[in-house]
């Protein structure tokens, strides 16, 4: 009776510090034996099993990412967003300044601005990608993403996306910039500086590129923030996986 009184109280503290400190409690609580059964911490609703931890990140994963998807690839997503607008790229910063130097910034800008709507057109095309990598996820990376910092599973999603999403982005970016006439924009910008008096080393940066990264890292930059809300914020979790597994159940 001992033992097992034990082991009752141990469940009930553990169950208290996961009702009030969400995923850190589960943390906290992870991989104890109680009544002779592993179980990967405790919430309110009773154990929780390796098997149901995994499940909570897949659908946290899903959640942020189809949330995520969703903003940047709306109208305004990331042009009207400063911490993920694309701008110039780096090499081309000389055009732009010149350009604009000569009162040539209405091209400039109808050059971002088309830059910015490919990158929002061709957002949308990540969420069967995401989905794959999330439905491939193993327990065990669902525990060492458990046991990671705020942006884990981000990050996990970040390793296992990055050179597909790139693969699929970089032909539906160009289709984007042909279709926003980015391209068009962009050629008569670098002609116009390379016909410049003061150019002396042409330039014409590898658009297609650039967009293609800089999208991607928008993308990466909204999960990061749903991830967060969903570990922090109980109005977050919609759905009972999710309350049972980031403290609320």
């Amino acid at each position: 009776m001992l033992k097992g009184g034990c082991a009752l109280l141990i469940a009930i503290s553990v169950s208290f510090a996961a009702q009030a400190q969400g995923i850190k409690g589960i943390m906290d609580g992870a991989k104890k034996v109680i009544g002779g059964t592993k179980t990967t911490g405790i919430t309110k609703g009773g154990t929780l099993s390796e098997a149901d931890i995994t499940a909570g990140l897949k659908e946290a994963l899903n959640v942020g990412t189809r949330n995520a998807t969703g903003q940047v690839s709306k109208v305004n997503g990331f042009f009207a967003d400063q911490a993920i607008k694309v701008l110039m790229p780096p090499e081309a910063k000389k055009i732009e300044t010149a350009l604009r130097a000569v009162g040539m910034g209405k091209q400039v800008d109808r050059a971002i601005l088309s830059m910015n709507r490919a990158a929002e057109d061709a957002s949308a095309k990540a969420v069967p990608i995401f989905v794959d990598a999330i439905t491939s996820m193993s327990i065990q990376d669902g525990l060492s993403i458990l046991k990671g910092n705020n942006d884990a599973a981000t990050q996990y999603l970040k390793g296992r996306t990055t050179p597909q999403l790139t693969s699929a982005f970089r032909p539906v970016i160009q289709s984007s910039l042909n279709k926003v006439n980015a391209t068009a924009y962009w050629s008569e910008m670098v002609t116009l500086y390379n016909k410049l008096p003061t150019t002396r080393q042409k330039l014409n940066p590898d658009l297609t590129a650039w967009v293609t990264e800089r999208a991607l890292n928008g993308i990466f930059v909204y999960v990061a923030q749903e991830e967060g809300k969903i570990r922090s914020n109980p109005a977050a979790r919609v759905s009972d996986i999710l309350r049972k597994v980031f403290g609320q159940g």
